[in-house]
């Protein structure tokens, strides 16, 4: 009897072990309190689906919390371009959110667009952020020298905001950056006098702007505004001074070449007055073999 007791309640034990363990299952592949969770907000979502989700590996926990939010905010996003988004390794709840705060500040950003740009790596909700409020960027230290020879070294405050239509495929802040660095070295070079430059700095940004610098790129440049400038060195005196001092050492040069030049004529002609000495003797004594020079011999007196 014991052994049929100990028996019965092992079987008793197992069977609650498999049915907690299918409850479990069940709990988990049919979410009933996320069903009832979207049912109640209005964003009804069917059970099969949720079901149809969990074997597609798909978490409906953020699936669902995007469509209500959507659905909270007046908008209406499909079920299947949700789950076709996470899919493809996108992050649903930040494309719908940022569809909300676009639509809130009445700016186009279609569920297309707002995944391509997700997909291409880009954060959106700080893009759309971005296009509501703008983003300032500070330059670093751009020097320059104007026509008079005075280095000016400046930095510029670009105020820019999201171009959404660009932002997949257009060039980041780094190029914006470049850009501007390069329009305040060309408007520095062009100035004709620094004290120009340092009377009117705007001439500097509106010049800059005037070059459509935020072509190509993700951005739109609404403001530049320099926000200090420095004199720097007198380049054009440096540049005096050391082509003074190349100019002298040139001119030292060819002086010591024409010196050594002299040495070397002089020394070739005493070389010619030393061979012209050693033929005098030669000469005289084939003279007097030939006849030439007659000898005069002294006559006693």
């Amino acid at each position: 009897m014991e052994i049929l007791d100990m028996l019965a309640g092992s079987s008793f034990l197992g069977l609650i072990i498999i049915l907690v363990a299918l409850i479990a299952m069940i709990g988990y592949f049919v979410p009933f309190r996320l069903w009832i969770t979207a049912w109640a907000s209005g964003a009804y979502v069917g059970l099969l689906t949720l079901v149809a989700m969990r074997l597609r590996r798909v978490p409906p926990h953020s699936i669902v919390k995007a469509r209500i939010s959507s659905v909270k905010a007046g908008l209406n996003i499909p079920l299947d371009e949700l789950e076709s988004h996470f899919l493809a390794g996108g992050n649903v709840v930040d494309v719908v959110n940022a569809i909300i705060s676009a639509d809130k500040a009445n700016i186009e950003l279609t569920f297309n667009k707002a995944a391509a740009i997700d997909l291409a790596g880009r954060n959106v909700l700080d893009a759309v952020q971005m296009s509501v409020l703008p983003k300032v960027i500070q330059t670093p230290r751009n020097a320059a020298v104007a026509q008079d020879g005075i280095q000016l070294i400046g930095v510029a405050r670009v105020t820019v905001r999201t171009n959404l239509d660009r932002l997949v495929g257009g060039a980041g802040e780094e190029t914006v950056i470049a850009r501007v660095g390069e329009g305040m070295v060309s408007a520095i070079g062009s100035a004709s006098n620094h004290k120009d430059v340092l009377e009117r700095p705007d001439s500097i940004s509106k010049r800059i702007l005037a070059n459509g610098l935020d072509a190509g790129t993700a951005y739109e440049i609404l403001s530049i505004d320099i926000a200090d400038i420095d004199v720097g060195k007198n380049i054009g005196a440096a540049l005096q001074i050391e082509q003074a001092n190349a100019d002298k050492q040139i001119a030292q040069a060819k002086a010591e070449e024409r010196r050594a030049m002299a040495v070397a004529l002089e020394q070739e002609m005493r070389a010619r007055v030393v061979e012209a000495e050693a033929e005098v003797p030669r000469a005289m004594s084939e003279a007097f073999r030939a006849g030439r020079i007659l000898s005069v011999e002294k006559q006693p007196s």
